[in-house]
């Protein structure tokens, strides 16, 4: 028999599977942001056209396995997090759940705009944190109420719109490169409002499809889910690939861009297949942490080390992203092309990576996530690590008012 707890996991209750995927996929996260800074005479789908023969076969390769489709992965993962904190709170009120859930959107609101003003301006921790402050009445909702929920939210984010990034021909503006430190927080001032308002709608479905699978702990027991996994995996993966085509090809090159109104159908199109995607994604690293769970290799244990430090890790890549290509920093956003963007960003990941492993093997957590833990749950932190064995969800990102 079990007992349920009510302050956060110890590193040594932890499951392998959701550190593993979003460690693994803030390698996507840093492939998605980045190629958003760069300049070019033509823009589509945040993509410089008229690049190198390499620059059309990278952007192909982003958009069709990484745009808009790792974020869905990471609010799935935000959700079954979300899931796991309820269900080691099972002995509080329900209110007593919903107010921890609400202190620890506010310290993801309140990082989360620091990160927009001062780093990124399309910062998803806001967005998190708003998502959470309504979400924390979703927890006690039946579960077909989830999943009606998370059905009509995919509906919507498939409807013919002319707001999708993934078609879109609009270059940087100067929130994303500010001229100067003065156009830095006026502009940002006006975004990134925006962006943790609106992002959430992005959310919904992920979010309660999250809550729906923390509840029957997918990730923590995948064999005893298999056959959904396997199914969730070929199917999702295979819907993301195929409607992420016309957006992709358009971007590459390789076709022309037809007509807005036809836009108005690809571009959701792309975006609706990547939540299906990112659900995929999540299955497949659920299916390959059983194959590993039990002789975890270095490389495994590095990369499950970022998962357990997906924010410190994500708003670290934003550091160089700010040096990288702010116009009165380096400013490189016109000088880098796609390819070189996306060395960059592997990169950027693979530092993090080293960076989690040795803060792994000193048994130190992320700086930020001690801080949100310790908003959340008082002075039961856990600062220092006991154990290298992983858990469920933390802090994932994305650039929502680009990828929706």
């Amino acid at each position: 028999m079990t007992t349920e707890r009510s302050g956060p996991t110890t590193p040594a209750g932890r499951a392998l599977a959701p550190d593993l995927a979003r460690g693994f996929m803030l390698l996507f996260i840093a492939l998605a942001n980045s190629h958003y800074f760069l300049r070019g005479s033509h823009v589509f789908g945040g993509f410089p056209q008229g690049g190198s023969a390499v620059d059309s076969a990278t952007t192909w390769t982003i958009s069709t396995f990484v745009d808009g489709r790792a974020f869905p992965m990471f609010g799935l993962l935000f959700g079954y997090g979300v899931a796991h904190i309820v269900r080691r709170q099972a002995a509080s009120r329900p209110r007593d759940v919903r107010r921890l859930l609400w202190r620890r959107g506010l310290a993801l609101i309140v990082i989360g705009t620091a990160h927009a003003m001062l780093l990124y301006v399309g910062d998803i921790l806001a967005a998190y944190g708003v998502l959470l402050l309504a979400g924390a009445w979703m927890v006690r909702w039946k579960d077909r109420w989830l999943l009606l929920t998370a059905l009509l939210f995919l509906v919507l984010v498939s409807l013919p719109s002319d707001g999708s990034s993934a078609v879109s021909a609009d270059p940087p503006d100067p929130s994303m490169l500010p001229p100067s430190l003065g156009t830095m927080f006026t502009a940002r001032m006006e975004v990134a409002p925006v962006v943790a308002l609106l992002g959430p709608i992005g959310f919904l479905c992920p979010l309660a499809v999250g809550l729906w699978a923390g509840r029957r702990r997918i990730l923590e027991e995948p064999e005893r889910y298999r056959t959904l996994l396997r199914i969730t995996a070929a199917v999702g993966i295979t819907i993301a690939v195929l409607g992420a085509q016309p957006a992709a090809l358009m971007a590459a090159g390789v076709v022309d861009v037809p007509g807005g109104e036809a836009l108005e159908v690809i571009g959701p199109l792309h975006d609706a297949a990547g939540v299906l995607g990112g659900f995929g994604y999540a299955a497949l690293v659920a299916l390959v942490a059983t194959r590993v769970a039990s002789r975890q290799g270095r490389v495994v244990s590095a990369i499950a080390a970022v998962g357990r430090r997906s924010m410190t890790c994500y708003l670290a890549q934003s550091v160089v992203w700010a040096v990288t290509f702010t116009p009165f920093l380096l400013n490189l956003s016109g000088t880098l092309t796609v390819a070189t963007t996306a060395l960059l960003a592997t990169a950027t990941w693979f530092a993090t990576v080293l960076l989690a492993d040795w803060m792994q093997r000193r048994g130190r957590r992320g700086p930020f996530e001690v801080l949100v833990r310790r908003v959340t749950y008082g002075g039961a932190v856990w600062p220092r690590l006991a154990s290298t064995t992983c858990s469920a969800a933390d802090i994932p990102d994305r650039r929502a008012h680009q990828r929706s």
